[in-house]
Order: structure tokens, then sequence, then C-alpha cells
């Protein structure tokens, strides 16, 4: 399994923006699919953003689809969610998590074997 380290949630007002991170210390992240969850309160865990391994391809639920960017920086070993226009619905612990390609989709959470310990976004006036 990959140990990931996911940073960058916090408070912000509707209409911000944050960008999260997720590293992978001694893992070279570029061979594995990375998927962005999300959970609110209540609710299941759900797919937001999936990048892929090869041509770093990406996913977005519809309800992210045109605020949220999925990127990789190779040099850093890190794979960014740049959230903006950042609305209530959007509060949840957010999670990456890295499964080597084949079996790994977006919308199966458990699909995906490796898991960071996630980070809180709070979307409040």
């Amino acid at each position: 399994q990959v140990q990931l380290v996911e940073s960058g949630g916090g408070l912000v007002q509707p209409g911000g923006s944050l960008r999260l991170s997720c590293a992978a210390p001694g893992f070279t992240l570029d061979y594995y699919v990375i998927g962005w969850f999300r959970q609110a309160p209540g609710k299941e865990r759900e797919g937001v953003s999936c990048i892929s391994s090869s041509d770093g391809s990406t996913y977005y639920a519809d309800s992210v689809k045109g605020r949220f960017t999925a990127s990789r920086d190779k040099a850093k070993n890190t794979v960014y969610l740049q959230m903006l226009s950042l609305k209530p619905e959007d509060t949840a612990v957010y999670y990456c998590a890295a499964e080597p390609p084949g079996l790994a989709t977006c919308d199966r959470p458990s699909s995906f074997g490796s898991w960071g310990q996630g980070t809180r976004v709070t979307v409040s006036l």
C-alpha cells in the first residue's frame, strides 16, 4: 500500500478557493491512478475527481465540473485538487486515494486500495 498525505483543507467562504495536495513519501505517484473523494456528514463517500497514471486524463463528477481541477506535479511527486467557486455543499472531508491502473474507477471508492487520512473542507460564511 501507498502511504498518502493530504493537506490544504480549511474554512473558506462561499465563492472562495482552496488547493488540496496529496503527497506520497517514498512512492512514485506517476504509476498510480489518483482519486479524490469526499464524504460529508451522514453521506456516503463519493468520487470527485480522478487522474490517470498514463496520459493525465481526468474525470470529474458533475457536481464539481468546471470548478475543480486535478493535476500532477511529477517533480514534486504531488497531486493537487484546485477547487474554485466553492459552495456550502462542497463541505466534506476530502481524501486522496491511489490504485495501480486497471481496476480503479472514480465511481467506486472500494476500487482504490490506498487512502490518506483526509483533510476537512468547510465552506461557510
